[in-house]
């Protein structure tokens, strides 16, 4: 046996056995995946990618929605496959990947692929127009595996779940301890910038074994008002008494299959919190737990709930008090092992995401009010839903009135 060779394991075949019954519910004849050069993290994931094999050149994997999977691989890469069950076709020129691609589809009229039509959802959009192209030449109609791919890929594990909360109660200690620094440095009169509260935070996620893609973010006054300001070395404003601030984090636990957190609180660096933050944050808090609500009662009435309804409910609490033109994004995002994730978003502006919100995901709620070049409030929490859909919010306590820093 080649060094690269491996064996389908029972697990492996396991699964392969439920994709397929998840197909047939669907009503479609099978789920196409196609990668080139590891661009498509989800059949990466979905399909368990070795992680240390070479992936240079286009593969498919047919999983039909009966029968024997069928797997289309480059001469050179012809063993990468080897570890899910399936019949193996090589293809070495394009006219052969062509031929091959006609092959494996034969007899098929329909595959779910990463394709989002009109690139409604761009999280899921991983294979290229011209890929598609090819596909249906081959005679095939290709439609979106979006509520496959959420169900496989952005459902939590019993143990994701546990690690979560954990992780969770780090962040919101990480919280007040970063207010408790800034306090501590304004009232010794020392100079402190938002790039120092932000290696502040990234010191206790390395101290905590925590992880993350991207630094924590820490914006002071006007910057707050930028929803995607980041501070840098270079880059960056001083703190002083009288400002407003907001911190926003996310990280998770340094092992595979750890999930994330992802929070955002505001606070004022003095004694008593000026009525415009006070006024804004209850307005943002309002929409945050009216979402919420829509949840739990929804949820216990038994009634499908998707992630476009919910940011109706969050937004439509701003519009009434006369604040729709500032809430400038949507309500929430799709949480897994990566902080922007693949199940449903909690969205209506940026796309209309109908899919439905599905046990043992996660998502944040994070509605924002914001004041170009003067502040912006946001208040973000997690949620997650659990196998018998309770609404859980991790994390909590939750920001229940700006932070009086000083106080």
């Amino acid at each position: 046996m080649l060094a690269t060779e491996t064996k389908p394991t029972p697990a492996m075949v396991n699964k392969i056995q439920s994709i397929q019954s998840a197909i047939r519910e669907q009503k479609i004849d099978g789920w196409l995946f196609y990668d080139f050069w590891k661009r498509n993290e989800y059949a990466q994931r979905i399909l368990e990618y070795p992680g240390h094999i070479m992936n240079t050149r286009r593969f498919f994997y047919l999983i039909p929605a009966n029968g024997e999977p069928q797997k289309l691989v480059h001469s050179i890469e012809r063993w990468n496959l080897d570890h899910l069950p399936g019949e193996r076709t090589i293809f070495l020129s394009w006219q052969s990947l062509e031929e091959g691609l006609k092959k494996i589809l034969s007899g098929l009229k329909t595959v779910a692929m990463e394709y989002s039509p009109g690139n409604a959802i761009p999280y899921i959009s991983k294979v290229d127009a011209g890929t598609i192209e090819m596909v249906r030449k081959a005679g095939v109609n290709v439609v979106s595996s979006m509520d496959l791919t959420q169900f496989f890929e952005a459902r939590w594990t019993e143990d994701a779940y546990r690690d979560n909360i954990e992780t969770s109660k780090i962040m919101r200690s990480i919280v007040d301890k970063t207010f408790g620094f800034m306090k501590e440095r304004i009232l010794k009169k020392e100079r402190i910038t938002e790039y120092d509260v932000q290696q502040f935070m990234l010191k206790n996620f390395h101290d905590n074994d925590l992880i993350t893609n991207e630094a924590p973010n820490c914006s002071v006054n006007a910057n707050s008002g930028n929803p995607h300001y980041e501070p840098t070395k270079e880059v960056h404003s001083e703190l002083h008494e009288g400002d407003f601030v907001l911190i926003d984090l996310w990280a998770k636990k340094k092992k595979p299959g750890a999930t994330q957190n992802d929070i955002t609180w505001v606070g004022y660096l003095g004694k008593e919190v000026p009525d415009k933050y006070s006024k804004i944050f209850n307005i943002a808090k309002g929409a945050r737990d009216a979402a919420v609500n829509h949840l739990i009662k929804s949820f216990a009435e038994k009634k499908t709930v998707r992630g476009c309804d919910v940011d109706d409910v969050c937004r439509n609490f701003i519009s009434q008090h006369g604040y729709a033109e500032h809430f400038i994004h949507r309500t929430g995002h799709s949480i897994t092992e990566d902080v922007h994730g693949s199940g449903a978003n909690i969205d209506n502006l940026e796309t209309k995401d109908e899919r439905s919100i599905i046990p043992e995901t996660s998502f944040s709620i994070e509605p924002g009010i914001y004041f170009i070049g003067d502040f912006g409030i946001r208040t973000e929490i997690c949620v997650y839903l659990s196998k018998d859909k309770e609404v859980i919010v991790t994390g909590e306590p939750r920001q229940q009135e700006v932070v009086a820093i000083l106080k």
